[in-house]
């Protein structure tokens, strides 16, 4: 082996290695485990969440094919309907094209052009990762198959009666003309203003102090042109005798009228709101609630009509609506108009005031435009029949949520869904398999051909439906579309339904609810009844930086799991950071910030450290904070394992390691401690992996080797190997447990670290009897209570207390690590002594001890250090080993120091500025500075007075 750890040697070298040879696909007769990985963007490179997902579904699958099963871990990407489309458009742009110029057909084929020359750099990133996916099974949401699943799934949607077209309120993104779901919306605080408009009474009403009109106040006064009515809260005395009457809507001239609804908050403002079904959602509700007209007055660009578009279910109040909308404001922006339109209103004395208001305003995700809540012809999902099976399947524990609290969040979500709008105006997508005559009938099929068939339309003009389907419609049928639903594949029935799904709660809703509702829709068991997609939802929380912000582009804390890997210097990360960022200034701040924060760049720490970070983290679903110094600290617990190996591979290669099974062995205590240490890890990692508890399952697995086998094992051993009059037997019994630990520590890391557990594994196998091309493909490690040895873990924790209190008299008195030293032992029990004698010799060497004495009941002891070791005494005398007069120097030195920081300190929490002003963890974390400080200096003073009387 190197003598270093050099993780780029070997990583790229064993995934070849093992795609190559197909370990990744299903194997053995094991029962079926199956995960499909969550479909990555196609236009996505590898960001953090990924890096954590990947991380963790590997963990499990691999952890699941060592121990037997049939695994089959199916990745994918999908189209991603809009980033896609909207990546391929600024190419156009800037050649100076656009779609329209193009033509649908030669738009499309510009997107699968891109899509296989720039489409496949995220899969080649999941391989960086060490994820052990079936690349023979790689699906795309657009591929043939899964294009024929998606058009099944509407067709026989529709012909259940739960997909139909309707005219509602939809998130209208005005820039990328598409309806876009709540998902694609991002709500910003902005500082906004609140308008309080005058709307006059009409027939002569008035308020009950006299006014002749309401005052509204609003945040959009655009939309007051497509006011239907005012509401007031029907408890509200103030307004309840107007409740029936009307309002003379102004600009417009229409007659609207005033409702009571409890939406209004009577303490908001006056307690009058205007309400405009066709251009809010909650405006929509009391509009649905009330039989209220709705007005629209925007085109799909957000700018006003010439003429209103009205609809209602009652076509008589239709017929009595002028649909003429003010001439001064047609066909000007939506922000444009809002300005003129306040303007109108401060000319007729209708402005009561104006005021500064916070609110949210929602944004796209990708166009970054103001969403317009707007009124359009789409296609829905009636998801409350589908929403209750799928609420009885997580009720009746047929689906679990880990950690369980997320199924509160599911159940809210569920209770109170809406129907569901699957269509975008989009061009990249399922196009939907649903066809128009000329006279408006529509008619679903699968193809053109089974419509005309079906309702014999002969040679009638017929054209497809222009818009696509919501990504979320085809990602929602993953779990059975990627096994060949409809067709009842051998893999369909072998894999599905699948075991666990790994996600974050943030799409929950989104795409973990609308799969269990589909699924359970379409496919069925043998006898009939509905299949959930997956028995497990593992809930993740979200990858933030160090100080638990999110990551994101603006504020420059965005980390590549791949930087982490290879290594990145200090320019090319602040260049990966600003670019394309618009703004100066904010460009100018990240990269001030990253250059503090990284001096030097990132350090290549390779992908076992990295994944081992992200298990370690992965904790009961919370957010997880990630830190730099955890990675750095896994990479040197690669580098521990390493040295670990080197010196096992020194003193056991060509060596007798006991395998013949006639040879005699003889195991020593320390032997037997850490194969009963081991049995006690392997039964924890297994207990705490099928539990989902990722962090306490790699902090038992980091625990025992860094600790128990590397810190304390290896040591333990050398005494015996090093012996040259240790018994043949002996020697071979510490050689045989030094390997087979070691491999049975690599197959119990080797889910979380696959890469340096492989390296190692080859080399160390085939003396611990294993034999095998891969650690893969063994058996992982279970543990054998029998082999649990509580006397040996007595004896050898005694040895370890023993030989800690001598390094630490040591480390007091300032005696040198190579010192031999006379040890006494006061009060020794029975057991004490029978310890002693077990572990003299290992005793001896390893703390370098030239004697040791017990002393007898009532015997006095010279002066010496002392420590305890349950009620024994461990006592170092300590004339002759130090010089008194250089140690009372440097006590005196300390002493002072330390001295100096408590007044220091004191001074800081005795000033009433400091205490006030600094935040709360400032100040806890100084008062334990104090603390600490008061503990050494009593220390170091008790010490100084046992040293002063040597003299």
């Amino acid at each position: 082996m190197d003598k270093t750890y050099q993780p780029h040697a070997i990583e790229s070298t064993w995934y070849q290695n093992w795609e190559a040879n197909d370990y990744f696909a299903p194997q053995g007769s094991g029962t079926p485990y199956t995960i499909m990985i969550p479909p990555p963007n196609v236009t996505g490179s590898l960001h953090m969440g990924h890096g954590f997902n990947n991380a963790i579904m590997d963990a499990l699958i691999r952890y699941r094919r060592m121990q037997g099963h049939n695994t089959l871990w199916q990745p994918g990407t999908d189209h991603a309907g809009i980033a896609t489309q909207m990546v391929v458009e600024r190419q156009l742009a800037n050649q100076g094209l656009d779609r329209h110029a193009l033509g649908r057909s030669a738009f499309l084929e510009k997107i699968w052009q891109w899509k296989e020359q720039s489409g496949g750099t995220i899969t080649r990133q999941i391989r960086r990762l060490g994820s052990s996916v079936d690349w023979s099974r790689e699906r795309f949401t657009m591929d043939a198959g899964l294009s024929e699943a998606v058009k099944e799934a509407f067709v026989r949607l529709h012909e259940d009666g739960l997909i139909y077209r309707g005219k509602r309120l939809v998130n209208w993104d005005p820039k990328l003309h598409t309806a876009i779901s709540d998902l694609e919306v991002e709500n910003h605080d902005e500082q906004g203003q609140l308008w309080n408009l005058r709307y006059p009474l009409a027939d002569g009403a008035t308020t009950t102090d006299g006014k002749n009109y309401l005052i509204v106040a609003t945040t959009r006064p655009e939309t007051m042109l497509g006011d239907s009515a005012v509401a007031v809260n029907p408890e509200d005395e103030r307004y309840q005798a107007l409740i029936g009457k009307y309002i003379e809507l102004p600009l417009v001239g229409r007659r609207i009228p005033i409702v009571g609804d409890d939406y209004c908050d009577p303490e908001f403002g006056t307690g009058c709101v205007k309400i405009t079904p066709a251009h809010d959602f909650n405006d929509y509700e009391v509009g649905k609630r009330h039989n209220l007209p709705l007005i629209n007055i925007l085109d799909e660009n957000a700018a006003i009509l010439a003429q209103a578009q009205i609809f209602n279910v009652d076509a008589s109040v239709n017929n009595e609506l002028d649909t003429q909308l003010p001439a001064q404001f047609a066909g000007l922006d939506r922000f444009e108009a809002r300005d003129k339109i306040v303007l109108a209103f401060k000319e007729l004395g209708l402005l009561e005031s104006i005021e500064p208001h916070a609110l949210k305003t929602p944004r796209g995700d990708r166009s970054g435009v103001v969403i317009e809540p707007w009124l359009t012809d789409q296609w829905y999902v009636s998801t409350k029949p589908l929403a209750k099976p799928a609420i009885a399947a997580v009720e009746d524990g047929l689906i679990q949520f880990v950690p369980k609290q997320y199924e509160n969040m599911y159940f809210s979500w569920m209770r109170d869904i809406q129907d569901w709008c699957i269509s975008r105006q989009l061009w990249w997508g399922h196009r939907i398999p649903a066809w128009y005559d000329d006279s408006g009938n529509v008619y679903v099929g699968r193809n053109e051909a089974e419509v005309r068939k079906k309702h014999e339309l002969g040679d009638m003009a017929l054209r497809q439906d222009e818009d696509v389907l919501d990504t979320w419609f085809s990602s929602g049928l993953w779990t059975f579309s990627t096994l060949g639903w409809p067709e009842q594949t051998e893999f369909l029935k072998t894999f599905h339904p699948t075991d666990v799904l790994v996600t974050g709660f943030d799409i929950i809703f989104f795409w973990v609810a609308r799969m269990i509702m589909l699924t359970m829709h379409l496919v069925k068991n043998d006898d009939g009844s509905p299949q959930i997609p997956f028995k497990t939802v593992y809930v993740h929380g979200l990858v933030r930086d160090n100080q638990g912000h999110k990551m994101s582009k603006s504020r420059g804390n965005v980390l590549d799991p791949l930087d982490i890997i290879d290594g990145i210097d200090l320019e090319s990360l602040v260049q990966k950071r600003t670019t394309g960022l618009m703004q100066p200034q904010l460009a100018a701040q990240i990269a001030q910030q990253t250059r503090d924060e990284f001096a030097e760049g990132i350090a290549s720490y390779g992908t076992d450290a990295l994944r081992f970070t992200f298990c370690s983290l992965a904790s009961t679903g919370r957010d997880i904070k990630f830190d730099m110094g955890r990675v750095e600290g896994y990479r040197n617990f690669c580098n521990k394992i390493w040295n670990a190996a080197r010196y096992v591979l020194m003193q056991c290669q060509e060596q007798d390691c006991g395998l013949g099974e006639q040879q005699e062995v003889e195991l020593t205590a320390a032997d037997r401690w850490i194969i009963s240490q081991l049995q006690r890890t392997e039964l924890e990692v297994v207990r705490q992996l099928d539990q989902f508890r990722f962090d306490l399952a790699t902090q038992a697995i980091y625990e025992f080797i860094w600790n128990q086998y590397c810190d304390w094992y290896l040591e333990l051993s050398k005494p015996v190997l090093w012996d040259k009059k240790a018994p043949a037997a002996r020697t071979r019994g510490t050689r045989r447990t030094l390997v087979r630990v070691l491999e049975s520590a690599l197959r119990l890391a080797h889910p979380f670290m696959p890469f340096i557990t492989e390296e190692i594994w080859q080399r160390i196998a085939p003396m611990a009897g294993k034999s095998g091309a891969t650690i893969m493909l063994q058996p992982y490690p279970a543990g054998d209570n029998t082999l649990i040895d509580p006397q040996a873990e007595g004896d050898i924790e005694w040895l370890k207390e023993v030989m800690l209190a001598v390094r630490n008299i040591r480390a007091e008195m300032n005696i040198g690590p190579g010192q031999p030293l006379p040890l006494y032992l006061s009060n020794a029990s029975s057991g004490d002594l029978r310890r002693l004698d077990v572990n003299h010799i290992t005793l001896t060497k390893l703390a370098k001890l030239d004697s040791v004495t017990i002393l007898d009941a009532g015997q006095e002891a010279p002066m010496s250090a002392t420590a305890l070791v349950g009620d024994m005494q461990v006592l170092v005398p300590m004339a002759g080993l130090i010089d008194t007069t250089a140690e009372l120097a440097r006590l005196d030195k300390e002493i002072q120091r330390l001295t100096g920081e408590i007044k220091r300190v004191a001074g800081k929490l005795s000033n009433q500025g400091f205490v006030a002003k600094a935040p709360a963890e400032v100040i806890e974390k100084e008062r334990t500075k104090q603390t600490d400080y008061e503990q050494a200096l009593a220390r170091l003073t008790e010490q100084r007075a046992r040293i002063a009387n040597l003299q």
